[in-house]
């Protein structure tokens, strides 16, 4: 397989949806979706059309011989993916309202050792690391990982290796406080150690995605423009907030785009991670075109279509879009 040109890395999970509107609970129906926010951008980038590479760490279980099977199918190398033994792969409990939206209801399967995404080992990579990124171009993940000393070493590791080799790195901070402290309710505030640490690391960044609410908690603001200037080096950041605008400030280009609506809502789950995919896939493919304030209005707008798109189906991966489906509905609204 020819090598990548973005590398994801990160968790690989289950999303254990509960029904429209009711709770989410082991004895009543639920439906299994393959997710994780790196899983779901290494799927959504295969799809339109990149050379992608996994890394991430999954359990020797049903469900990682699955995700091995929907990297394959999709095209998504997998040399740098690592299989665990002793622990399983992560499954998330995820509650959905009538509208679609969905929050996080805790973990299921841990056996009192965790899950394999946190055991994600900088040695078995290190000998094909300088080969993995070879000709890459981006390298894409979020921050969970980081709340895990084994996988937090590997990730820091990682970046430094590809910084060295001049390559990008996008961070969607995707604040989880249940994957830092079981104990913590889904929309516990971060601590004033977590805000710290994540600003630092936050400084490998050359694009950083939030959500409206993580940039007010970390940055104590919800402009694009202000929070790069946080940092000396001025990266992209990118804001969302749901079906409110897009706010953005791209290589020194601050805009405001409208979220666009889908034909029908099934599922919010991924929205986030297809647009990430989308605007990333764009970056790639338009390097060369100029770049002005309305070239990046339409990278976010793409961005945008394939998250609208993402929310017809069930789960974060199957329902992702091809360029072609995007571009049909660009031109339908």
């Amino acid at each position: 397989m020819n090598k990548a040109k973005v590398i994801c890395i990160g968790e690989a999970l289950v999303d254990r949806l509960g029904p429209p509107g009711g709770t989410i609970d082991i004895d009543q129906s639920f439906e299994d979706c393959l997710g994780g926010a790196p899983a779901n951008l290494a799927c959504g980038l295969a799809k339109l059309g990149l050379k992608v590479e996994f890394i991430g760490c999954l359990g020797n279980d049903s469900t990682g011989k699955k995700f091995k099977e929907l990297f394959l199918s999709r095209g998504v190398n997998i040399t740098g993916l690592q299989v665990n033994d002793k622990v399983p792969t992560r499954i998330v409990l995820v509650k959905r309202d009538l509208s679609g939206e969905r929050s996080f209801a805790g973990f299921f399967g841990d056996k009192g050792k965790g899950f394999s995404d946190q055991y994600l080992h900088f040695k078995e990579l290190e000998s094909i690391c300088s080969d993995l990124l070879d000709d890459t171009s981006w390298l894409l993940l979020g921050t969970l990982l980081l709340a895990s000393k084994i996988s937090k070493e590997t990730i820091l590791r990682l970046i430094k290796n590809a910084k060295y080799k001049g390559i990008k790195v996008a961070i969607d901070l995707n604040w989880r406080p249940i994957f830092w402290d079981e104990s913590l309710s889904p929309d516990s505030l971060p601590s004033k150690e977590i805000i710290v640490f994540i600003r630092s690391f936050l400084k490998n960044a050359s694009l950083i995605k939030l959500a409206k609410e993580e940039a007010l908690y970390f940055f104590d603001s919800e402009d694009p423009y202000e929070i790069s200037h946080f940092y000396s080096h001025k990266p992209d950041v990118v804001i969302t907030d749901g079906a409110q605008p897009i706010q953005w400030y791209l290589d020194g280009f601050k805009g405001l785009t409208k979220v666009l609506v889908p034909p029908k809502v099934i599922d919010t789950t991924g929205a986030g991670d297809s647009f990430l995919a989308g605007l990333v896939f764009q970056m790639c493919s338009k390097k060369t075109e100029s770049k002005d304030h309305l070239s990046y209005q339409k990278i976010v707008r793409f961005g945008a279509a394939c998250g609208a798109l993402t929310c017809t189906g069930a789960g974060a991966i199957e329902p992702q879009p091809t360029v072609a489906e995007v571009e049909k509905f660009l031109l339908s609204i």
